[in-house]
């Protein structure tokens, strides 16, 4: 959950959602309170409507924005500094253009991947600045909403946090799309920030400590006892973990399937065959 220009740090951030007293500006600690209760929310919403997207910028702007949910009624511009770098189309476009993105989402959303479809739709609404603030929030959270509804998993990809390091890409991209006149160069941006957060994820000790929290006890054992040896046959490990004889073979045969370990030997039928685990 990153918030552009939110002065709190991690720790109290999680003492804000936690219900813990806090010492910061009141705008940051009513931001996080407000983007932690609208992606509470991303069960409940219809990515795919335009009342449920003004229904979640009232949440996240809650208490911050003096027209929380609803379009932008002033022209607005982004800056570098007081430099203009971008106008953005006129307040009287705002409705048309998010109707037709709506409508376009609903007719593509049986043809396009969700993956292209979110990454059109985040490039799209930055580009038309809908509300007066929390527009970047917004098109994030509904980037995740998108995904989200397509698959589950998505809900806990911390794509934001990948996003936020990679910040000065992150706009730059959106420049280049908005000179180039197309998405392209955004899109692909996207889909790298998405792949690197899930390798990021799988490569985590949190993600590995709960793979190992799947496996059944019988198949730890037999995992630490090729850990402590380094090189062992099936005949060794039946002896020094007194598992079954058919039991720990079952078991190897699933971590090597499973890429846990890997058979060193001629063949997988080879009696002298040894296993370690995979580097």
């Amino acid at each position: 959950m990153a918030i552009e220009n939110n002065q709190l740090s991690l720790f109290q951030v999680e003492d804000v959602i936690n219900g813990k007293m806090v010492i910061g500006e009141q705008k940051d600690i009513q931001e996080v309170k407000n983007a932690y209760k609208a992606y509470d929310e991303l069960d409940n919403i219809n990515p795919y409507s335009i009342e449920d997207l003004k229904k979640l910028h009232g949440i996240m702007t809650f208490l911050i924005e003096e027209d929380a949910g609803k379009f932008r009624n002033h022209g607005e511009g982004v800056y570098d500094g007081d430099d203009l770098i971008f106008m953005c189309p006129p307040a009287k476009m705002v409705g048309t253009l998010m109707d037709n993105l709506f409508d376009w989402m609903n007719k593509s959303k049986g043809t396009v991947n969700p993956l292209i479809l979110s990454c059109v739709f985040h490039y799209e609404f930055v580009f038309i600045h809908p509300f007066g603030d929390g527009n970047g929030r917004m098109s994030r959270l509904w980037q995740t909403a998108i995904l989200a509804d397509w698959e589950e998993m998505f809900k806990y990809l911390p794509i934001e946090s990948m996003i936020k390091k990679n910040q000065q890409d992150y706009y730059k991209a959106i420049y280049n799309c908005n000179n180039a006149g197309n998405s392209t160069e955004f899109i692909e941006f996207m889909l790298k920030m998405i792949n690197d957060t899930i390798d990021e994820m799988m490569n985590s000790k949190e993600m590995k400590d709960q793979s190992q929290l799947l496996l059944s006890e019988n198949e730890i054992k037999i995992i630490e006892c090729i850990k402590k040896n380094v090189l062992i046959g099936a005949k060794d490990v039946i002896e020094e973990t007194k598992i079954p004889d058919r039991t720990v073979r079952r078991i190897l045969r699933k971590l090597v399937d499973n890429n846990n370990i890997t058979i060193v030997g001629k063949s997988e039928k080879d009696p002298n065959k040894k296993y370690k685990m995979t580097e």
